[in-house]
């Protein structure tokens, strides 16, 4: 009975160190790594004092058994059904395969133990997900997943911008939005167009003839996949979607105002909302068979 209580004593006292250790270590995030060592280390030199105090105790106990007179069996030879040589006589089978002798064991057990946990796990598992349905099972893990997935993605898109395209964008008037446009487009887009819209080598952005549609939508689309075979260059793996469309609203705005030197007009003439004015006026300064009442 005192050595029971000497290695509970033991191990408690082991404990108590391990913990205050890990206590000791916690609040300092940066020597998480000492922690995680001082753990393992404590966990190992633990196991190796309950080793070392069965060990004792087995000893001990085979000394006593030896003055009374009996056989000791430790639990490690009870646990694994291991077998003495002595009895090891009474367990050979009457057959003989060449010389070869064959023991008749019993299932040791620790396998019947791990096959009964492996019951009871199947059990817990069938009431877990199929009849108390409190997990999930892998198919709605999946759907969970892509669905928390897919909520990650948008949230992203929506903080970057990038949500934004031709078929959502919308036009933005505000003062400090064209603002900003205006940056992008004297950095980026002044050289064909000019600072002010009149157009050089690209096409005068301030009358009302338009190449590829003179709507936002057309706009953003435009500045968006470019146009390569004017010479334009694709912008979308330089801007996002939302500083396209306040690019797109800043060109948008430069309609109606007087550049210093305006280029001829260029493609068909665009009406916002699709319907020209008849009248000569509004069709004799376009190119010949230029007019049109829908943007392309």
């Amino acid at each position: 009975m005192k050595h029971k209580l000497f290695t509970v004593s033991a191990l408690l006292l082991l404990a108590g160190s391990l913990s205050a250790q890990t206590a000791d270590a916690a609040p300092a995030d940066a020597g998480m790594g000492l922690t995680s060592i001082l753990i393992a280390v404590n966990a190992i030199l633990l196991l190796f004092v309950i080793f070392l105090l069965g060990s004792l105790t087995s000893a001990i106990q085979k000394l006593r058994n030896a003055t009374d007179g009996k056989e000791q069996i430790s639990w490690w030879e009870k646990f694994a059904a291991l077998k003495s040589e002595k009895s090891e006589a009474e367990l050979i089978l009457e057959e003989d395969f060449d010389g070869i002798s064959e023991l008749d064991n019993p299932t040791p057990p620790w396998y019947n133990f791990i096959f009964y946990i492996t019951i009871g796990v199947a059990i817990l598992y069938i009431f877990n997900y199929h009849i108390l349905k409190i997990g999930k099972l892998q198919a709605a893990e999946y759907t969970t997943a892509v669905t928390e997935s897919k909520a990650e993605v948008d949230a992203y898109l929506k903080k970057s911008g990038n949500a934004i395209d031709e078929n959502s964008v919308i036009l933005l008037t505000d003062k400090k939005v064209l603002e900003e446009g205006a940056a992008i487009f004297a950095d980026k887009c002044a050289v064909c167009h000019l600072a002010d819209g009149g157009g050089q080598v690209g096409p005068n952005l301030t009358d009302d003839y338009w190449i590829h549609g003179g709507d936002v939508k057309s706009i953003f689309k435009t500045i968006k996949y470019g146009v390569p075979a004017k010479g334009m260059i694709s912008w979308q793996n330089t801007f996002n979607g939302k500083q396209i469309q306040t690019l797109a609203s800043f060109v948008k705005s430069l309609h109606g105002t007087t550049p210093a030197k305006a280029k001829e007009p260029q493609g068909d003439l665009f009406v916002e909302g699709g319907v020209a004015p008849a009248t000569a006026d509004s069709t004799a300064a376009a190119p010949k068979d230029t007019v049109t009442t829908a943007s392309k």
